[in-house]
């Protein structure tokens, strides 16, 4: 009857404190109404004004405008540090119970959860520290779990210090100096002394912890008291170079919703952010496509006009050029030199002709790139009047910044050449840069 009434008492000391805490609440949204400052972090608090003292301040994590309303939190101004509060970060007693868990205790906070998980989206560290004074009142004994901790999606975690998500843990188990070397918690050592196992959870994926969990504490002479501090979160994530994602865009502070260009691994790319939603959310960021973006444009069409070529392993020159934006076309040396990391198509044809002959002739086109051949067309007959053979190539390749494609004649028979008066064409063009290459 006893045990009862304790717990009961216990029970109405909590609800009036959450009371309190919904009371204060009120006030807060009251306080709002009347133009409170707000802003979405700490860091841009400190920026706007310097001088500013340490305190409770409106923030908006989630975005000015959008999702949840501004929270009310403590602003450390001297280490750039937000801690939210909650109804539980007195010291308290669990009672007394036998089976693990029996006591269970939900963390209320002055915070939505959206707007808890937008804080630690923007921040670089998030950390809660928490406290267990124990007298016969193990965490874990016989291989039993007894106490546990849920994260913030209601997983229970049995690690009491640092980001080690899956195995039992205290501080002292890292240290090497728990009362009992064989255990990894001072309070698993089920001694009938006072002990106390505290720690910092700095795993900030599964912060802030929702609910805490105790049992054994059967007997009268077994105690356990809980202390856990403030969801507390310092720093901010840095966007370094341009943005890469909705992501990178929300924690620079955009928050309207609709199409945006970002750097994706090799182009520029199109995706629709939704702001309204957090990065964790389904559909926050919907991809698009690729955006055709060229930093250095690209493509020409040559011709040889003036005189023909009939010179076998060297690469045909031009002479005429009816486009060669960007310049990459050298035509006196009829060479193409890449000017950006990228995939490019290429298109030779033209006219050959043949001088009367009695023997076999045989004449190829190879195209070149860095003075290996990587494609031909080829042509042989016999004839006893002048002949003409046409030839055309085309290729697409996916070409680095500085590689260089000619056409050269690989084999001749004599009378063999490539006519001139416009007959000969050369074309290419950039097809798809590879952006992130040129911003390197």
């Amino acid at each position: 009857m006893e045990v009862k009434v304790s717990r009961l008492e216990m029970e109405d000391a909590r609800l009036k404190a959450l009371l309190e805490l919904k009371d204060r609440q009120q006030e807060i949204l009251v306080e709002k109404r009347e133009g409170a400052p707000s802003s979405e972090l700490v860091e841009k608090l400190r920026a706007a004004d310097p001088s500013a003292s340490s305190g409770m301040y409106w923030i908006d994590p989630d975005g000015q405008g959008v999702g949840d309303d501004p929270i009310y939190v403590h602003c450390n101004m001297a280490s750039g540090s937000t801690a939210i509060p909650h109804d539980s970060e007195t010291s308290t007693d669990v009672g007394h119970c036998a089976d693990p868990g029996c006591y269970s205790r939900t963390i209320s906070y002055n915070a939505s959860s959206r707007q808890m998980l937008a804080l630690v989206e923007l921040s670089a560290e998030c950390h809660q520290s928490i406290k267990y004074d124990c007298n016969f009142a193990p965490l874990e004994f016989n291989d039993i779990t007894y106490a546990w901790w849920n994260d913030r999606n209601g997983n229970s975690k049995f690690f009491w210090t640092g980001g080690n998500t899956d195995v039992h843990t205290c501080q002292c188990g890292l240290d090497g100096n728990c009362v009992d070397p064989s255990t990894k918690c001072n309070c698993d050592s089920a001694a009938p002394v006072q002990l106390t196992d505290d720690g910092t959870i700095t795993d900030k994926n599964v912060l802030p912890i929702t609910r805490l969990n105790f049992g054994r504490t059967q007997l009268e002479t077994s105690s356990g008291v809980h202390t856990l501090g403030r969801f507390e979160c310092t720093g901010q994530v840095a966007v370094s170079g341009m943005p890469s994602s909705c992501t990178d865009l929300w924690r620079t502070g955009h928050t309207l919703s609709g199409l945006y260009s970002v750097l994706g691994t090799a182009m520029v790319e199109s995706v629709y952010c939704d702001f309204a939603k957090l990065p964790s959310d389904s559909g926050f960021q919907t991809w698009i496509g690729f955006e055709d973006v060229k930093s250095s444009p690209t493509y020409f069409y040559v011709q040889i006009s003036n005189s023909p070529f009939n010179v076998s392993s060297v690469p045909i020159p031009f002479d005429t050029a009816r486009l060669n934006v960007g310049g990459a076309m050298n035509l006196q040396t009829g060479k193409f030199t890449a000017p950006r990391t990228g995939k490019y198509f290429f298109s030779a044809s033209g006219l050959g002709t043949i001088s009367p002959s009695s023997t076999r002739f045989y004449g190829d086109i190879l195209i070149m790139l860095n003075g290996i051949a990587i494609g031909g067309s080829a042509s042989d007959d016999t004839a006893n009047t002048n002949q003409y053979e046409t030839f055309t190539l085309q290729s697409t390749l996916n070409l680095q910044a500085g590689d260089q494609i000619w056409w050269q004649i690989g084999y001749l028979t004599p009378g063999f050449k490539i006519r001139a008066e416009n007959f000969n064409h050369f074309t290419g063009f950039l097809l798809e840069e590879e952006i992130t290459h040129s911003l390197k």
